[in-house]
């Protein structure tokens, strides 16, 4: 929201510093982030008026024109705006007038003498038009500081509102948070009464009294089309974020900035009938002002006419009905529309605009009446006519609850006394209806505050008016009791600092994600949806943390990253409604590009499945994971495999599926792994453990095998039947071709072995191998390799 001071100063008669009234508005909620001058710095720029305007005698380019800038004589000018005309009133600069970075002086252009120049916006900062020159209105005093005659000694203030504050989002709100702060009363003008001049009128209905509260509306005929936008206005336009359009347009627009109460305007010959308020229908469609056609969707509530609708209730008007450069009758609207109805309806139609920005928060629907008033009398006064008496439907308007407001709460939530005449006074000053009982208030709130609901909202409301600087600046005491935590256990710093150490960075993505990357990732065709999502493409929530990892992995590349390793610990929520309890947290991981950074020493090799296999069982800091083939929506069909630990299922590891990776337009295919933190937290108590003095015995073992036999299931049947004192079996080396059968394979095996009180004879040693290659006979026909 942007805020010019000299029309706030209007409203509210203060006299602060600019700084300190910023302070004063941010300390009471209403956050002032930035402080802007209208116009740069510049002096000696006055009114003046061109008398006549001849070629230059040597410049195609150039004119040389005689000026009245009343200072009693007629200055030679020579200029190149293109625009300059005989009869204009312009920003005329003095000899010895001061623009940024430029001293005005008397000089020769192109052989003729030159007193002073003519300026467009862009030379005195005003915009960064600089096609010709600004010219002024014809009432502007010749002579008068420019400054002065278009109010540039003024600063615009940019407001960051709370999105509980939608009465903010005018001047006259602003303007009441602002005299309850300084204690200062307002001074806001009255709502005006327009005679009625003829009988023209359109009735107006509401068939759904739940969505529009009151709709008011106004036939003006006899406009004049040639009529233009006052200079007055436009600058207030201009400073609140607007653009000028045209006068009927402006006009809902300024009533919109000064009072809160979104408009629209109407062509009245482009009406047939009676205007209507209901939901469209299917099979109805609108084309709206941004030609945007919007087709029967439930729940959007439409304004028609005799032939269907033809504007979106409290979001945009109709192309088909809008006012132009002809019009000669308009229909104002003013309504009031519940904010549940309009709620989340320009955002699912993927479109922004004023009037649904304040719907959305709440509108004043006790000023709507005063709002159509004021757009008519200043329509009569800029476009002419003659206007015709307003016509009234009414639905359901909101009840005004009235709280009861403790002291004694007051004082328990702020933990600092106000006197009870001070916080009536507050709330008085903020337009509520306040009774005073025995230690308690009755407060009723006005018509323009929805967020007064609760007592708290109350309390809030007096802290914040009463000043939070009053609050004291006691540091807060408490004793905090250290909680246990089992030796055995990791948390999950433990989790980060490993994966930092593999080099993997963390990465903390939105629980919010699009539905597609739930089927593309999960194969979830039914996610958990959001009833209000922050935007249309994080509609639902996340059952896998992949979508987040794939989309970082994006970013990075799209700025020349060549080789990433990100990972998150987060919650997945896979409840059903209206149960949503079950959120597992999971961590994954993602490795992208070269094995090892880039250098002499190693050849590139991109990543594979199995390095990430290796940082998933550092990740493990020894607890023994277990990779069975399996399936999963995201990953390669023949590079994937199911993670467990003790039998129990932790998830999933494998290569991107080629199809993702075509799809989400990616070089090479990422590794990934996402599984469960819970079994990944829990270890083992530390136990001590003499070194044993006895020496190391090593065999090697290969075995021949079929090719589908996995490496996995001959170490799981080893490790469960040799004795205590074999350390160590792993897999050290697999070998296919010359020598070995096809659909074979051959596996190597390592068994370490080693006692703590004696030295192992060689009976024992070949007792175990025999007895392991015997096993693996039987259960998988494992044969020795020759």
């Amino acid at each position: 929201m942007k805020v010019s001071l000299q029309w706030l100063k209007e409203l509210v008669p203060v006299k602060a510093p600019v700084g300190e009234l910023a302070k004063t508005l941010t300390m009471g909620g209403l956050e002032v982030e930035e402080i802007t001058p209208v116009a740069g710095e510049f002096s000696g720029i006055v009114v003046g008026y061109v008398k006549s305007v001849a070629p230059h005698p040597n410049a195609d380019k150039l004119r040389v024109t005689e000026v009245d800038a009343g200072t009693g004589e007629t200055l030679q000018i020579v200029c190149g705006a293109p625009n300059v005309a005989a009869g204009q009133k312009v920003a005329c600069a003095l000899v010895g007038a001061r623009l940024p970075g430029l001293e005005i002086s008397k000089a020769k252009l192109r052989g003729v003498e030159s007193s002073g120049m003519l300026c467009s916006a862009r030379e005195l900062g005003l915009s960064e038009d600089h096609a010709g020159l600004l010219v002024l209105d014809d009432d502007a005093p010749i002579g008068r500081d420019v400054r002065e005659v278009l109010g540039l000694d003024d600063v615009y203030f940019t407001v960051k509102l709370t999105p509980n504050r939608g009465d903010c989002l005018s001047m006259f709100g602003i303007a009441r948070d602002l005299a309850a702060m300084v204690k200062v009363p307002l001074e806001l003008p009255a709502a005006p009464v327009v005679a009625v001049s003829t009988e023209a009128s359109r009735a107006v209905s509401i068939s759904e009294p739940g969505a529009c509260g009151e709709y008011f509306g106004r036939v003006i005929r006899g406009i004049d089309p040639s009529a233009k936008t006052p200079a007055w206005m436009a600058r207030r336009l201009e400073r609140a974020g607007l653009r000028v359009i045209r006068p009927l347009v402006d006009i809902t627009n300024y009533v919109m900035i000064e009072r809160g109460q979104p408009m629209h305007a109407f062509d009245n010959a482009k009406l047939q009938g009676a205007i209507g308020v209901r939901l469209m229908q299917p099979g109805e469609r609108v084309r709206l002002l941004n030609e945007q056609e919007v087709e029967y969707r439930p729940g959007l509530l439409a304004i028609t006419d005799g032939r269907g609708p033809i504007a979106l209730g409290g979001v945009m008007g109709g192309a088909d009905t809008m006012v132009g450069d002809a019009t000669t009758e308009v229909f104002f609207e003013a309504a009031f529309f519940h904010p549940e109805a309009v709620q989340g309806k320009a955002r699912d139609l993927g479109l922004t605009s004023d009037a649904a920005y304040r719907y959305e928060r709440g509108v004043d629907f006790g000023a709507t009446r005063a709002a159509l008033e004021r757009a008519t009398e200043l329509a009569l006064s800029i476009c002419g006519g003659s206007a015709g008496p307003v016509t009234v439907a009414m639905g359901d308007i909101p009840d005004r609850k009235t709280m009861r407001v403790r002291t004694t709460r007051v004082l328990e939530l702020l933990g600092y006394p106000i006197a009870d005449g001070e916080m009536a006074d507050i709330l008085r000053r903020l337009s509520c209806d306040v009774a005073v009982d025995t230690h308690a208030m009755r407060a009723t709130p006005p018509t323009w505050r929805f967020d007064l609901e609760i007592e708290e909202d109350f309390v809030e409301e007096i802290a914040r008016i009463h000043g939070y600087g009053h609050v004291p600046a006691e540091a807060p005491r408490s004793r905090l009791a250290m909680l246990s935590l089992r030796e055995g256990e990791r948390d999950r710093f433990d989790l980060r600092h490993s994966l930092a150490a593999l080099g993997y960075q963390e990465v903390v993505n939105y629980s919010f994600v699009p539905p597609e990357w739930e089927a593309d990732f999960a194969g979830n065709s039914s996610p958990v949806r959001l009833a209000n999502p922050i935007a249309s493409q994080m509609s639902v929530m996340r059952s896998s943390l992949i979508g987040g990892l794939v989309q970082s992995l994006r970013s990075n590349l799209n700025r020349g990253e060549e080789r990433v390793r990100v990972f998150e610990i987060g919650r997945c929520f896979e409840g059903i409604q209206p149960d949503l309890a079950v959120q597992p947290e999971r961590i994954a991981g993602l490795a992208f590009g070269l094995r090892w950074p880039e250098q002499w020493g190693e050849k590139g090799t991109l990543v594979d499945f199995f390095d990430a296999k290796g940082d998933l069982q550092a990740l493990a800091a020894g607890r023994r994971l277990e990779f069975v083939p399996g399936s999963h929506p995201a990953f390669h069909p023949g590079r994937c495999a199911l993670v467990r630990a003790s039998g129990e299922a932790l998830g999933a590891i494998g290569e991107m599926h080629p199809r993702l990776q075509q799809k989400y337009e990616l070089p090479s295919p990422p590794v990934m792994f996402e599984v469960a933190t819970g079994p990944l937290l829990q270890g083992d108590f530390p136990r001590f453990a003499g070194l044993s003095r006895m020496p190391v015995v090593r065999r090697d073992l290969a075995l021949v095998v079929d090719d589908g036999v996995a490496a996995a299931a001959l170490l799981e049947a080893v490790r469960g039947a040799v004795p205590a004192f074999v350390r160590e079996v792993e897999v050290f080396d697999q070998y296919r071709g010359k020598g070995v059968e096809p659909g074979k394979k051959s596996l190597a095996l390592r068994i370490v072995m080693q006692d703590t009180d004696r030295t192992l004879t060689d009976s024992e040693v070949e007792g175990v191998v025999a007895s392991i290659r015997e096993q693996l006979n039987e259960k998988f026909q494992a044969k020795p390799r020759t």
